[in-house]
């Protein structure tokens, strides 16, 4: 399968996804992409101190917070960056799940629970640099795609 193809799968499985299968898929995502070890590789001189503070309060309560109060957090991230276009690929990651689970949280719009998918793909690409023309053939990036299609395919 090539990326263009994982793309559109994915779309189609989002799109065709129950509420409840929608839901715990966009959970199961954005803790995955805003887990501690993708900021391993952080300079904490990428991010002022107030920022590194709702950057960490976000990720530690993105499944209990709201969207009002992450969009707040995520203000405060976005003020207190310090660094132009050079931003860590893990805080990026962080900070783009953490925007698109706000937008789902606020509007439930699906777009937003694409959007996760493909971060986290990328992520794994980040990882193992999977072949554009054949995206599955290494086993974390089958296995990230057998997750995403449990968990967007799943009945109740």
């Amino acid at each position: 399968m090539n990326y263009s193809e994982l793309e559109a799968d994915i779309l189609q499985l989002v799109v065709a996804a129950d509420e409840r299968s929608a839901r715990v898929f966009g959970e199961e995502t954005v803790t995955r992409l805003v887990r501690p070890e993708l900021l391993r590789y952080a300079a904490q001189d990428e991010l002022a101190e107030d920022a590194w503070a709702a950057l960490t309060t976000a990720r530690e309560n993105v499944l209990t917070i709201g969207a009002a109060e992450l969009g707040r957090l995520l203000s405060t991230v976005y003020d207190g960056i310090l660094v132009e276009d050079d931003l860590d690929s893990g805080v990026l990651t962080t900070i783009q799940a953490l925007a698109h689970w706000q937008g789902y949280l606020e509007k439930n719009l699906r777009g937003e629970l694409y959007e996760l998918a493909v971060r986290s793909i990328e992520e794994v690409d980040h990882e193992v640099s999977a072949d554009l023309d054949d995206f599955l053939a290494t086993p974390p990036m089958a296995a990230e795609y057998a997750r995403i299609r449990r968990l967007l395919s799943a009945r109740p």
